[in-house]
């Protein structure tokens, strides 16, 4: 069975969980760092791949490259606020947090909201700055509006669809990446921070993963490296 965003999105909430269970408050900036660090690779990669075609470095590439897709058509409900003076865009249905309610883990997913959007804009360009509005649906919020700080002209919103066309799902990456990626990143960043007690939060938080997803849904994640990401 192919893995799903609410694969990754319950193996960060528990390796916070226990993080934060452990650590209290420095165990929740540890997440945080984690997740700037997991985003800002999100971001890397999307730059270089817009490199490499031969794509500038702009809000519009941005928007063309994103590396996921939703699992099912509705399972996601996304919007434009407005384009000019400041491109807006919004969320109001989200995947991950209805991952996160369906097994009791909000209190901890919503963790990953604080940082990620932000991670991967910064990641794509260091001069970018996306300023999200709070609070977020997570955090209790009607919706998610995320503010891209850039104006996208008529043009360069013909530039994202007809950029997205071309590219149809050749730079997206599956929820066994995705899921890798954040397993292995926040581990990282755990076991830097923590090193006497790292194993114990992650084997947790590993323990609690396989409880409802099975082994066969985890052992496919060992087979990557923080190299891959």
């Amino acid at each position: 069975m192919a893995m799903r965003i609410e694969n990754q999105a319950v193996m960060f909430a528990l390796l916070c969980k226990y993080t934060v269970e452990k650590k209290g408050s420095l165990g929740n900036h540890i997440i945080q760092q984690g997740m700037i660090k997991y985003g800002k690779e999100r971001g890397r990669r999307m730059a270089e791949r817009a490199k490499a075609n031969g794509d500038p470095i702009a809000l519009w590439t941005n928007q063309a490259y994103g590396e996921w897709k939703p699992d099912y058509p509705g399972q996601m409900e996304f919007g434009t606020v407005e384009n000019t003076p400041e491109y807006k865009t919004y969320i109001s249905k989200c995947a991950w947090c209805d991952a996160w309610k369906k097994y009791d883990l909000l209190e901890y997913g919503r963790e990953y909201c604080v940082n990620v959007d932000k991670a991967v804009y910064e990641g794509f360009c260091q001069d970018f700055k996306c300023l999200p509005e709070y609070p977020t649906m997570s955090w209790g919020g009607q919706r998610c509006v995320f503010n891209w700080t850039q104006p996208l002209s008529p043009e360069d919103q013909e530039k994202v669809k007809a950029k997205k066309e071309e590219l149809g799902t050749s730079c997206m990456k599956d929820f066994e990446y995705h899921t890798a990626h954040i397993y292995h990143t926040i581990s990282g960043a755990i076991r830097d921070a923590f090193p006497e007690d790292a194993e114990e939060i992650i084997s947790k938080a590993t323990e609690d993963y396989i409880k409802l997803f099975g082994e066969d849904e985890f052992r496919p994640l060992l087979k990557y490296t923080p190299e891959d990401f």
